[in-house]
């Protein structure tokens, strides 16, 4: 697809009952805004049964709504909801890992002997009674956990309380044929699919190498904690998994979508999730996303995807996520010039554009107090960690004190800055607000072909000037006004006022323009 995804942390969205907590009611209730702003299909955060270890990414049962967030019902009447509107829905899929509460893992962990053993990864001990291997898990700890009960350590990727799937195991992918068809049948238009690169581990439980730089992902590293994702992440059968469900999704009266959440280093890892158009459709650009937001940066690996990618291939461009700091003040240090130039190149680039709940608005990071956070992977700022929960803050639907996001007490702090709201930002034509809807009109009109084409104009250390599909989009990354052609009809600035077809691009200002023979 080449249109625009909007990425709703569900808690965080609207609250309809006054218990806090963002629901499904307040997606209902507040779709109009998604339909205002022109989006093709919503993203919801896990919605599914779970403790809430990591937020619904440790799932309990994959068939039930958390009762926190809704009903089956209201999944239907959302979808339905939606499907009026032209938008279609899609759900968090968590296939490498589930919660220790899942009856699965609870009926595995019983004996050694259980019919769901296999289910999950199991190991003995080596001889001195220390962990199978130097796996670490995203705490920076070994990635086994013993169970006393069995004898044995059983593998995790994340917290001690997901433990990871065993996708050797053939009744693994029938289970989740199951509740991939649940799912579709209720008129869900798809998946994004959690941890994609992940589900298999190497069957002989290999140490993972160890790199003193791997401390960091970036472009040359992926791992962390001084040690390489070698033997835990990125295995090759993990793609006979994904043109399986392929297969299904295209045999479907209305094929269903894959996107999946790609967490690799390199744009040659990142195409092979695509396969031979038989895999993923849609693969979320990380190293895009982890680049410095310098011209020479952004435009070498938009060059390389594009490159690297199948013919015909759908790109994927996002600039915030529920994991990581925002845009807006990891790319722009909250300077709004710059958080409009970010969503300018987002959006205008060809393939999708992805926006995280409160991206329209230039919402930032919040700055949430220690003893108020939720999330238990960051509490505490463990192992150095970034808190999640500051990208996470509920959204301001109007100045009041909780924002208009609930009657009651919000589960997070409401985002502190006030102007990031819904309401204001609507009548103000000159708001982030009118930008995005204006660029996501603008693509709309332009850039409905998924695979648009893409050419590198120019660029320098200040200015990326590139061509998608009939549109001429040039870019300023700098503090002073320089000097450009529009190479067409200016149709849109990042700024406001749209400029003539020659003169200067003010400082980060970008200016979209339809290129000289292709104005018809």
């Amino acid at each position: 697809m080449g249109g625009t995804i909007y990425h709703a942390y569900v808690r965080s969205f609207r609250d309809s009952d006054g218990d806090g907590y963002g629901d499904l009611g307040g997606l209902i209730e507040r779709f109009d805004h998604l339909v205002d702003l022109g989006v093709t299909a919503l993203w919801l955060s896990p919605i599914t049964r779970s403790p809430d270890h990591d937020w619904g990414y440790d799932v309990s049962d994959y068939l039930d709504v958390h009762p926190e967030l809704g009903t089956l019902d209201d999944v239907d009447r959302l979808v339905d909801v939606a499907a009026r509107q032209g938008v279609r829905v899609v759900l968090d899929l968590i296939p490498n890992h589930t919660s220790a509460r899942h009856p699965w893992f609870v009926e595995a962990s019983s004996s050694r002997s259980s019919p769901k053993r296999d289910y999950y990864v199991w190991a003995d001990a080596q001889r001195d009674g220390s962990s199978p291997n130097n796996w670490v898990d995203d705490t920076g700890q070994s990635a086994w956990t013993w169970d006393a009960t069995t004898s044995q350590y059983y593998m995790h990727n994340f917290l001690d309380l997901q433990p990871d799937l065993n996708w050797w195991n053939p009744r693994v992918h029938d289970e989740f044929d199951r509740i991939i068809d649940f799912w579709l049948d209720r008129g869900v238009a798809g998946f994004r699919i959690d941890v994609a690169n992940g589900l298999y581990h190497d069957r002989a439980l290999r140490d993972n190498p160890r790199n003193p730089r791997a401390v960091i992902w970036d472009t040359e590293v992926q791992g962390r904690y001084g040690i390489e994702h070698v033997h835990n992440f990125n295995q090759p059968e993990v793609h006979d998994v994904y043109r399986r469900w392929r297969a299904r999704a295209e045999a479907r009266c209305t094929p269903a979508l894959l996107m999946g959440e790609t967490w690799v280093a390199r744009v040659d890892e990142l195409a092979a999730y695509y396969g031979d158009d038989d895999e993923l459709q849609l693969a979320l650009n990380f190293p895009f996303l982890f680049a410095p937001f310098e011209p020479p940066a952004l435009a070498r690996i938009v060059a390389d995807s594009v490159s690297a990618f199948p013919a015909g291939a759908c790109m994927v461009w996002a600039g915030s996520n529920h994991d990581l700091p925002r845009a807006a003040s990891r790319w722009a240090n909250g300077d709004h010039r710059r958080i409009r130039l970010i969503q300018t190149l987002l959006a205008t680039l060809p393939g999708t554009y992805v926006l995280y709940y409160g991206d329209e608005l230039g919402m930032t990071d919040s700055d949430i107090p220690d003893h108020l956070h939720r999330d238990p992977l960051t509490a505490g700022r463990l192992n150095g960690q970034w808190p999640r929960d500051n990208a996470r803050a509920p959204m301001r639907w109007d100045a009041s004190p909780t924002g208009g996001f609930t009657t009651g007490h919000p589960w997070l702090p409401v985002h502190p800055v006030v102007e990031h709201n819904v309401a204001d930002q609507t009548v103000d034509p000159n708001s982030t607000l009118a930008l995005v809807r204006s660029l996501i009109s603008l693509r709309r009109q332009h850039l409905s072909d998924p695979a648009s084409s893409y050419r590198e104009v120019h660029v320098d250390a200040h200015r990326w000037v590139f061509d998608s599909g009939p549109l001429r989009v040039s870019a300023n990354f700098s503090d002073d006004d320089v000097p450009f052609d529009a190479g067409g009809d200016p149709l849109l600035s990042s700024l406001g006022p749209t400029p003539g077809a020659s003169g200067s691009l003010r400082a980060w200002e970008a200016v979209v323009s339809r290129r000289r023979g292709d104005e018809g």
